[in-house]
C-alpha cells in the first residue's frame, strides 16, 4: 500500500510558530504531527510514501529522511498552492496503474481500525460526526453507510458526517482522471481544487466509496486543539510512572513528556506538559503547555501556552504563543 501525505499548507492558524516550522513538525507528546502519522502508516502495512511538499518542504523532507532511514519515500514539490487536489494530482507519476493509495492529511492525528480499512477491496473515506460541519467537507451515507455525496464547506451541511482525511482509493486511475478533469477545466470551490470535488465526480461516474468510522481525530490546526491534544496523548503514551526524578528542587505533576538533556530547577512542571531537548526551566511553574527545543524558561508561570524553539522568556505569569528564535523578558518595571 502506498501512503500520500500532503505537507505542503503554510499553517497560518498556528502563526507564528509555522513561520520557522512546519505544521506537521511541530511536537505534540513529545513526538511531531508527522511522526504519529507515520508510524500508525506504517503499523497498518504502508511500505511506500509519497510526500507533497512546499513552504519549509526541505525541514519535511529532512526530518523524514533522519527519522525514517529505511522507508521507501519520494517527495514532490507544490510551487503553487492551488488546494488539496492540485496537491495530490501532482503524485500521478509516483502511482503505478491499477495501484491502491492512502491519503492521510499532514496535520491530523487520527485512531482507528485502518488496517480493516487498507485490506479491504472497497474504497472508502474516514468519517467522524462533529457539531459543525460546515468548516470540513461534509458526506452524506445512505442505511448501509455507502457514501452518496460529498461536498466541500456546505454553507447548509445536509449532514453532521465530516470527512477527516483519511482516504483509501482503490480505484486510483479514475482518481487522477478526475482531478485532470477538474483542472482542466478550472473548475474551483472556494477558489482551490478540492479532492473532494474529484471524489464526487467519481461517485457520480459510479465507483462506490464506503464510509469507515474513526475513533478519535485530532486536528491540530489551532492552538487550543493542539493543547487539548497533547494532554489526551499524554494521558494515553505516559501514565503516571515517576520516571522523571533528579531535577533539582522541583515537582514533577504527571503526565508530561520531557525530552533529553533538559535542565529544571527550583520548578513545578505539569501536568500535561512537553518539553523538546536541552530546554532550560528555572523558578517556573509550567502547566497545560508545549514548549520547543533549546528553550529558556526563567522566573515565568507559563499555562495554556505554546512556545517555539530557540526562546527565552522570563518574568511574571502568562498565557502564551511564541515562534521560534524569540526573546522576552516580562520581569522588567515600567514604573
Amino acid at each position: 500500500m502506498k501512503a500520500i501525505i500532503p505537507v505542503a499548507g503554510v499553517g497560518t492558524r498556528l502563526r507564528p510558530h509555522t513561520y520557522s516550522q512546519p505544521k506537521p513538525l511541530i511536537p505534540v507528546a513529545g513526538k511531531p504531527i508527522l511522526g504519529f502519522i507515520i508510524d500508525r502508516l506504517v503499523k497498518a502495512g504502508c511500505t511506500e510514501f509519497v510526500f507533497v511538499i512546499g513552504y519549509l518542504g526541505e525541514k519535511i523532507e529532512a526530518f523524514v529522511r533522519e527519522t525514517y532511514p529505511d522507508l521507501t519515500t519520494r517527495f514532490v514539490i507544490q510551487n503553487k498552492r492551488e488546494g488539496l487536489g492540485h496537491a495530490i494530482y501532482l503524485t500521478k507519476d509516483y502511482v503505478t496503474k491499477g495501484e491502491d493509495i492512502f491519503i492521510v492529511l499532514g496535520d491530523t492525528i487520527f485512531e482507528g481500525d485502518i488496517e480493516s480499512v487498507i485490506q479491504s477491496t472497497d474504497s472508502a473515506l474516514g468519517l467522524k460526526r462533529v457539531d459543525d460541519p460546515r468548516d470540513f467537507g461534509v458526506a452524506e451515507v445512505d442505511e448501509a453507510f455507502n457514501i452518496i455525496r460529498v461536498i466541500e464547506k456546505p454553507t447548509i451541511p445536509k449532514s453532521n458526517l465530516a470527512l477527516v482525511g483519511l482516504y483509501k482509493i482503490k480505484e486510483s486511475e479514475q482518481l487522477f482522471a478526475a482531478l485532470e478533469q477538474i483542472i482542466k477545466h478550472e473548475f474551483k470551490t472556494q477558489g482551490e481544487y478540492h479532492l473532494t470535488d474529484a471524489i464526487m465526480l467519481m461517485i457520480q461516474r459510479g465507483i462506490s466509496f464506503r464510509g469507515f468510522k474513526i475513533q478519535n481525530w485530532y486536528d491540530c490546526g489551532k492552538k487550543d486543539i493542539l493543547l487539548e491534544t497533547n494532554a489526551i496523548l499524554l494521558k494515553k503514551l505516559n501514565p503516571e510512572t515517576s520516571r522523571y526524578s533528579g531535577f533539582q528542587n522541583s515537582i514533577i505533576v504527571e503526565p508530561v513528556s520531557i525530552a533529553a538533556n533538559c535542565e529544571i530547577k527550583n520548578s513545578i512542571i505539569g501536568p500535561n506538559v512537553t518539553l523538546g531537548e536541552n530546554t532550560t526551566v528555572n523558578y517556573a511553574i509550567v502547566r497545560n503547555s508545549i514548549i520547543g527545543n533549546d528553550a529558556t524558561i526563567d522566573d515565568v508561570v507559563l499555562h495554556d501556552s505554546v512556545i517555539g524553539s530557540d526562546t527565552f522568556i522570563k518574568g511574571l505569569s502568562q498565557s502564551l504563543n511564541i515562534g521560534d528564535n524569540t526573546e522576552i523578558d516580562l520581569s522588567q518595571s515600567f514604573d
